[in-house]
């Protein structure tokens, strides 16, 4: 988690309601039915209330207004169920909001899961879908476990390879427990994300060595440049583990395959080089897929008695003995609890880059009912 400040840097912070209102607004302004905004502003400004801020409002303009407007993602999302059964289903979501077609997903396989123990929906056809842990939040507060992933624009080299073949999959979990927040493992199968290389940028950061390798099997470290190299194909990603095997490479080269046959083969999709977003040097749509697993707990065992289990294991995790110069433990969802706790009065942070963006999208659509607190300087 990397939050968009930074010492020097002068940050405007924006309430939670007056961020989701805006960016519900632009989405409506981009052609998105207002129910379906309603949606899509939930998911992004989540990701912001978590401290996630490589998904949030940083991604409004590029990843889904900007998409819009180059014709490569449709506003109006067509859900076309291909195939179903008790417990299982396939979706075509015809390259609507991901956002939108993830929600509808999950909501599937928790209601599957509900009746029959078991719940899992197949995505073809989609879009980004924002942070994957929003979708395990909703099965979380259906008392249920929810596991989801995605594939995505090839960003990530094999293991012994310098490529971008895979994209940075997140294999994504949620479990609930009897503390204030829940168990959720949210991140990707690289080292690091493309998101978290645009932050860097936006932060005029440098990169730390070992995320990014180049085709002459160097390591990168300016983030304006890979994320030029990684659209030419001559940069990529290192999977979790970092380069070759002795730091364990190949287990995240692994992981990230497994979420690319379980968002491609069981529905049909479309993968790895086709997932480029480019065709003959013109943009087309990306033809995501995700997949989204609900399990009720109680057809296993009281739901009380799981949420017990669950939260002795993270407190006994982090009540372990610390290493030296280390007072904290930390488990799986607690930082983005830390994040909420500190930002909850405060708002989203946004920085210069962010708000050119703001402005931009305001001026475009015309929406000179949405003040900043910036307006006034």
């Amino acid at each position: 988690m990397v939050n968009e400040t930074t010492a020097t840097e002068k940050i405007h912070w924006v309430s939670f309601d007056d961020m989701e209102a805006f960016m519900r607004d632009c989405f409506i302004g981009a052609g998105v039915p207002a129910a379906d905004a309603v949606v899509c502003a939930d998911v992004l400004i989540t990701s912001d209330k978590r401290g996630i801020d490589s998904h949030g409002i940083g991604r409004l303009k590029p990843i889904y207004i900007d998409r819009i407007a180059d014709g490569i993602q449709n506003p109006v999302t067509q859900f076309e169920i291909v195939k179903e059964t008790e417990t299982t289903a396939v979706v075509d979501g015809h390259d609507g909001m991901g956002h939108v077609i993830g929600v509808r997903s999950m909501r599937m396989a928790i209601e599957k899961a509900k009746r029959y123990g078991l719940g899992m929906v197949a995505v073809r056809n989609s879009t980004h879908y924002g942070i994957s842990g929003y979708y395990s939040l909703m099965a979380i507060e259906a008392g249920q476990i929810g596991i989801t992933g995605t594939n995505a624009r090839p960003s990530i080299a094999p293991t012994f390879g310098v490529e971008n073949m895979l994209g940075t999959n997140p294999l994504t979990i949620g479990c609930p427990t009897d503390e204030a927040f829940p168990f959720v493992i949210d991140c990707a199968t690289s080292v690091t994300q493309r998101g978290k290389i645009e932050l860097y940028d936006r932060l005029g950061k440098t990169m730390p060595p070992g995320w990014v390798i180049g085709s002459d099997g160097r390591t990168r470290t300016d983030p304006g440049q890979t994320l030029k190299d990684l659209v030419a194909g001559t940069a990529a990603l290192t999977p979790l583990g970092g380069l070759g095997e002795d730091g364990g490479g190949y287990k995240g080269y692994g992981y990230a395959t497994v979420v690319e046959i379980l968002s491609a083969a069981l529905q049909d999709g479309s993968y790895l080089k086709g997932l480029l977003g480019y065709e003959d040097g013109k943009k087309v749509p990306y033809h995501l897929g995700h997949f989204f697993l609900a399990i009720d707990i109680e057809h296993f065992v009281p739901l009380p008695l799981f949420k017990t289990i669950a939260g002795d294991i993270c407190r006994q995790l982090r009540n372990s003995e610390k290493a030296p110069g280390h007072d904290r433990i930390w488990t799986a969802g607690e930082k983005e609890h830390d994040a909420w706790l500190e930002r909850k009065d405060r708002g989203v942070p946004v920085n210069a880059p962010l708000r050119r963006d703001c402005n931009a999208m305001r001026k475009a659509m015309g929406l000179t009912q949405h003040r900043f607190p910036w307006d006034d300087e």
